[in-house]
């Protein structure tokens, strides 16, 4: 039964809370039922949205009845018995207070957290889709303590399993660059199967150590990309969807590096730019090692090798794991079937581009598709 004040009849009104907290009365025995629980988790919730610390929420609720605890010593049997009675009623009356306060308390808490993270996590999708509502996404950005001005880089991680918000990997890399960095942390987040990370500065060390935290946690050999930077939310929208594009690129020409920066990969993203100009120029000037005997594909490796090695003869053969003679003798051959000569400055870089162009395409692996 329940007095006016909210708790069980017979409980004092403590000042500083404005709140039931236990009294001498609770020795009574006055019955604890739902309702009080009730009354007492919105009392925690109150005082947990107030700041105000569990045990001292604790400790003023049971102090009315802690100070003039024990009662005097009965005497007689019956009269003793019937205090132990009252004792073990009482101690069992606190104990709930107590359980049923701390409950309220961690359940708003909780709440709090998800009320927080559903802020963040709406903030962090709002950022990567496009600014909308700039003066919205501000408020958001203030209170989660991200700094929205300034440069920001991009990193996207991927791998065969896609990460999701509950993986342990994701948990790992958020709390790695939260005690990382002593001002605010960057965005971690899962997006699409993919784990991103948001950071702001010019500087791309902390998308580097995101990407050893993302390799530390994760057992599946991911990829991750990271961008150039971008000033401003726009900047933030652009910088992920060259991250993006990076790693698929980078999948695309078959990179075994696990980090890619996208200026690694600038030539590439401009040459896809105009898919029906690269694939012409792969067709002219690539096209004629299809008579070679074998097909075109030893002759293209060779090439890569011969201009990632720095048009050296022995370190191409190095790379290829051939003989010199060998290495002399494609060379011969591309200058023979395609008319172009990787010797000479000129027509080397016009070799080099369709060279390019050809991984960029996956040919010979897959055909060229007939210009219109």
């Amino acid at each position: 039964m329940t007095g006016d004040s909210g708790l069980p009849a017979g409980r004092a009104i403590d000042s500083r809370f404005h709140e039931p907290a236990p009294a001498p009365a609770l020795a009574s025995g006055c019955e604890f039922d739902e309702e009080d629980r009730t009354r007492l988790r919105t009392i925690a919730s109150r005082a947990a949205g107030d700041g105000t610390p569990l045990r001292e929420l604790i400790a003023t609720h049971l102090n009315a009845h802690c100070t003039t605890w024990p009662p005097p010593s009965p005497k007689g049997q019956a009269a003793q018995e019937a205090a132990t009675a009252t004792v073990t009623d009482v101690l069992q009356l606190m104990r709930d207070v107590a359980v049923t306060l701390a409950d309220g308390y961690e359940a708003a808490h909780r709440a709090a957290i998800r009320r927080e993270e559903e802020v963040r996590q709406a903030f962090i999708d709002g950022l990567l889709r496009g600014p909308g509502d700039l003066g919205r996404l501000a408020e958001q950005a203030h209170r989660i303590g991200f700094q929205l001005t300034g440069p920001h880089r991009v990193a996207v991680a991927q791998a065969k399993s896609p990460f999701a918000a509950a993986d342990p990997a994701t948990r790992y890399a958020e709390e790695a660059m939260t005690s990382h960095h002593e001002g605010p942390a960057p965005l971690v987040t899962a997006k699409d199967g993919r784990l991103i990370c948001v950071s702001a500065g010019d500087s791309a060390t902390a998308c580097e150590h995101f990407a050893e935290q993302v390799h530390r946690s994760a057992a599946r050999n991911p990829r991750i990309a990271i961008s150039r930077p971008r000033p401003g939310a726009n900047g933030v929208v652009r910088s992920y969807r060259e991250a993006c594009e990076t790693l698929d690129l980078g999948g695309r020409l078959g990179l075994q590096r696990s980090v890619i920066h996208s200026t690694d990969l600038l030539v590439y993203q401009v040459l896809g730019r105009d898919q029906a100009a690269i694939t012409d120029l792969v067709a002219t000037v690539l096209g004629g090692l299809k008579q070679a005997r074998g097909g075109p594909a030893p002759l293209l490796d060779t090439l890569t090798a011969y201009f990632d090695s720095g048009c050296a003869h022995t370190a191409t053969a190095r790379l290829l794991g051939l003989s010199v003679r060998a290495v002399s003798y494609r060379i011969a051959r591309i200058r023979t079937l395609t008319g172009y000569d990787p010797t000479v400055p000129e027509q080397r870089y016009t070799l080099q581009t369709a060279t390019l162009g050809a991984r960029l395409l996956n040919w010979p692996a897959h055909p060229l598709q007939p210009l219109d």
